[in-house]
């Protein structure tokens, strides 16, 4: 060590340096209080190890602007006032945790949309006006309950008209029948000619039929009647009419669907796989549940990021890969108790696409991601530090899927991170990442 003073100011230095006419040299084994005493100065050392100076020879000196002292640092840790000794620096503590091994489902997820268990349309089965709407839109309706009235004045004279029709042709039967009567036991006395006879059984039999098609005419006119009170098929949610009191409804360009009722205790989310990913998913489901191919524990991302409190199960596979889009529609049922879900919706749904043994997770804050290459600083046998390239794959909860880049006895930097670099000595704290992803435990 040694303190060069150049007219009154005193720079400290590590080892050797020469002495001008103007300086004072000393080496670590003299003492370098009793030299700059000789000029006046005294070293005052602290434990923070660093160097400060007294002067107390002249007033005089300390009034004049052209003395000052410039100290630099860094030569370690000194043990007392009389012996500037070199030191050793004490390593940054840093916290790190040991690379994560589990055993993990792996999801993919697929743009649905969501569909009513049931989505009914009520449709204008005859046409005319309005007469009545009989609902609150967008609430419950029960099956049975009246929805919409048409004008049935029309109909109702339709009805009147085939009655009149239906008593003419019973008529004509009664007619028909008493000619019958009256030619039986005369042709059995061969008072009437045989084709007399026949004559008189086909009027009989052609009023019979006559019957039949006015009755059947008359029932026509009645169901006809029955369609200008239209009914809601089933226990659902109805939606905004498409019709109101006073149009015309039933025959286009007029509405011919007036509303939609959805049954929505279970909905139904349809969505896509290709080719690939169908294949993938159903070997799984074949391994595991032989040739049943069950595919449930099936998860639903809401559009606010959400995940969807209820499992659902897939209870459709299309029967055909389409061949111009290479995918296959696949539909999936979830339990719908409070009615949170409503058809028309998106959601996301996440189906288990495989089950990894012995995979390897860190937590997402521990990978520095730049232009697309991920990174992790890694804690070596020897406490240094080294950034070590790793491959993810999966996002999962609050963790990476390392695929390729780290062994399970690593241990890796949690906090920190802008503080440490590559070949940096630290003093390594071990601790604990608690996930908050519910199938890491």
């Amino acid at each position: 060590m040694e303190i060069i003073l150049f007219k009154d100011v005193c720079i400290i230095k590590g080892g050797v340096a020469l002495r001008t006419a103007d300086t004072v040299r000393v080496t670590t084994k003299e003492e370098p209080q009793a030299k700059c005493a000789n000029m006046g100065w005294r070293i005052v050392v602290n434990t923070y190890f660093r160097l400060t100076f007294e002067f107390y020879r002249s007033l005089k000196l300390m009034r004049s602007a052209r003395y000052f002292i410039i100290l630099i640092l860094g030569l370690g840790p000194l043990s007392s006032c009389k012996d500037v000794t070199k030191g050793v620096e004490t390593p940054p503590e840093f916290q790190v945790i040991q690379v994560i091994k589990r055993d993990i489902p792996i999801y993919r997820a697929f743009v649905g949309q969501v569909y009513g268990f049931q989505d009914i349309p009520i449709r204008a089965r005859v046409e005319g006006f309005v007469e009545g709407v009989h609902f609150d839109e967008g609430l419950a309706v029960k099956k049975g309950q009246l929805l919409y009235t048409i004008d049935p004045q029309p109909y109702e004279a339709q009805v009147a008209s085939m009655q009149g029709g239906v008593a003419e042709a019973q008529t004509y039967l009664v007619n028909a029948e008493n000619e019958l009567a009256r030619y039986k036991p005369l042709a059995e006395i061969n008072a009437v000619s045989k084709s007399d006879l026949d004559a008189a059984q086909a009027s009989r039999d052609a009023a019979v039929a006559s019957l039949d098609a006015a009755k059947a005419n008359l029932r026509m006119s009645q169901i006809n009647l029955s369609y200008t009170r239209i009914l809601s098929p089933i226990d659902g949610l109805i939606g905004k009419t498409e019709a109101r009191t006073g149009e015309f409804v039933g025959r286009e360009p007029n509405p011919v669907i007036l509303n939609v009722v959805s049954q929505i205790d279970q909905i139904r989310v349809q969505f896509f796989l290709t080719e690939s990913e169908y294949l993938t998913v159903i070997r799984r489901s074949i391994a595991e549940h032989g040739r049943n191919r069950k595919i449930d524990n099936i998860e639903l991302m809401l559009a606010d990021g959400t995940a969807y409190d209820q499992k659902g199960s897939v209870e459709f596979l299309g029967r055909n890969i389409d061949t111009s889009t290479g995918s296959i529609l696949v539909q999936a049922v979830f339990p719908n108790p409070d009615h949170l879900l409503r058809p028309g919706m998106f959601a996301k749904v996440n189906v288990q696409y495989e089950f990894l043994t012995g995979a390897l997770l860190v937590p997402q804050r521990c990978v520095i991601e730049l232009q697309g290459q991920y990174s992790v600083f890694v804690v070596e046998s020897d406490n240094m530090v080294k950034s070590r390239q790793v491959n993810v794959s999966d996002k999962i909860g609050d963790l990476w899927l390392v695929t390729e880049g780290l062994k399970p006895e690593d241990k890796i930097v949690v906090d920190g991170l802008q503080q440490v670099t590559s070949g940096m000595k630290v003093l390594p704290i071990m601790t604990e990442f608690k996930s908050q992803t519910p199938d890491i435990k």
